[in-house]
């Protein structure tokens, strides 16, 4: 078995009458969560997707993690380059295995999970068909920033987040937009976790055809 798809503790779920247009939503967990974390919502927000959700490789204090951070809010840059490397080489390698288009990926990522998925497009490129951010933070500035022209980002924020504040959320969203993503921005009556305004708020964007998968 390729050794880049086995890299990563996985899950892959697909509807037995997968057409090649589905898209497939990789879902990518927050700090201490699992492969199994956000399964139930990938199911809400595209019950007919194939679903792809790989578990961090990283441990902090046993806790899953998808690179490594000397502090909260201060990150290993070179873990981060190394880990979205390996990343983007598992979703090559389970294009392969699963059968998926590869071009039709769409991340879908919580806090440490989100800042994975920002990692991979701000230092791979257009390697995902879009990306739905929840509770993000800037994981880092690369330079030269990549091409990142027509690629939709979501990007969802909590007014009230103790771990990631209103001027965090917006420098992300700027990077991206330098970069030619098109991003949209929604700051919610929220803290730190998930409600069920984040998820009604991703399906309706996921529905509107923001990602052009079809």
């Amino acid at each position: 078995m390729n050794s880049a798809l086995t890299s990563f503790s996985h899950r892959f779920i697909s509807p037995s009458d997968l057409p090649a247009a589905t898209p497939t939503l990789l879902l990518l967990h927050g700090t201490g969560g699992n492969e199994h974390d956000l399964i139930p919502i990938g199911r809400e927000l595209m019950p007919h997707a194939a679903l792809l959700s790989p578990r961090g490789r990283v441990l902090e204090r046993g806790m899953p993690r998808f690179f490594r951070r000397f502090a909260e809010g201060v990150f290993d840059i070179d873990d981060i380059k190394r880990q979205a490397a390996a990343l983007n080489e598992f979703l090559d390698a389970a294009a392969t295995a699963y059968s998926f288009d590869r071009q039709r990926v769409i991340a879908v990522g919580y806090s440490n999970g989100a800042n994975i998925a920002a990692a991979l497009l701000l230092l791979h490129g257009a390697v995902l068909a879009g990306a739905v951010l929840l509770r993000p933070m800037t994981p880092l500035v690369p330079e030269p920033l990549p091409d990142l022209a027509g690629v939709p980002v979501l990007v969802v924020a909590g007014k009230y987040d103790g771990l990631v504040t209103t001027a965090e959320t917006e420098r992300l969203a700027g990077l991206l937009q330098t970069a030619g993503a098109t991003v949209t921005l929604a700051m919610l009556e929220q803290g730190h976790q998930l409600s069920q305004e984040d998820i009604r708020i991703a399906r309706e964007w996921l529905q509107a055809g923001h990602v052009a998968v079809g």
